[in-house]
């Protein structure tokens, strides 16, 4: 092969990473500080930050919401997630007050954040608000996402409402560049195609790990039978996992 067949073309640009899909809404002040710390560290290991805020529960918890580009996080990955940030935040104080960090998925109800997060949702019952009024003066709408178009802040939702009076329009346009505010609703439909995903994921783990456990030389029963390799439990796209770390010596931050 030629030297100039493996050059790349002048001009080409590789395609984006889902990692660098930008959020469309974010957080204000402490917690906004918080997020431009994560972001660039849960990257580093592969996730995507969905939100940040600061609770006044137990104390003061630090929530941070978390996936990966596929929308799934496993308990494994918020502990990942946790180990790695603890020791960013520690040296940025941007909290004074003792406080414990919460790692956790989205949730089947979660937050709708980037262009990606409403394209797996359609279909789907989510309510949406708006920091700019459309020309009827509404802000706030629920319903059915039937579509999403362009990319970017530039995208566009359709939404079929179920609380529109008779006086307004029951299909509505919702410019993404004026979001602020949008998650999934809890729904029977919802909840079916989140144990449908979890359950096809755990199939798919089982059947790659089939041929190694099948290459085990057979033993008989008895003390030194084989032990029964039990798959990790999985989480599927938007359930909501937590990791608490435990053992942790006095300081002043909380759990973490």
């Amino acid at each position: 092969m030629s030297r100039l067949a493996e050059t790349p073309a002048v001009g080409a640009q590789e395609a984006p990473s889902p990692l660098d899909e930008p959020r469309l809404c974010g957080e204000t002040g402490v917690a906004a500080r918080i997020a431009h710390i994560a972001e660039p560290v849960l990257a580093q290991i592969g996730f995507r930050l969905v939100r940040a805020r600061i609770l006044a529960q137990n104390g003061m918890t630090l929530q941070i919401m978390a996936e990966r580009p596929d929308g799934t996080m496993s308990i494994d990955d918020c502990e990942a997630a946790s180990q790695a940030l603890s020791p960013e935040l520690d040296v940025e104080d941007v909290i004074s007050d003792a406080y414990r960090l919460e790692l956790s998925s989205p949730g089947i109800d979660r937050p709708l954040v980037r262009v990606s997060d409403f394209r797996r949702a359609v279909g789907h019952e989510a309510k949406i608000e708006l920091t700019q009024p459309l020309a009827s003066g509404r802000k706030r709408f629920r319903g059915n996402i039937v579509s999403v178009e362009g990319e970017g802040r530039d995208a566009v939702v359709t939404l079929e409402r179920d609380d529109a009076p008779p006086d307004e329009e029951k299909t509505v346009r919702l410019p993404l560049r004026d979001l602020g505010e949008a998650k999934l609703m809890l729904t029977d439909a919802l909840i079916r195609e989140a144990l449908r995903a979890g359950k096809a994921q755990l199939e798919e783990e089982n059947e790659d790990a089939a041929p190694a456990q099948e290459q085990r030389p057979h033993r008989g029963p008895g003390r030194f039978a084989a032990a029964k390799n039990k798959p990790k439990p999985l989480v599927p796209a938007g359930v909501q996992t937590g990791f608490k770390k435990k053992g942790q010596g006095p300081g002043r931050r909380g759990d973490a």
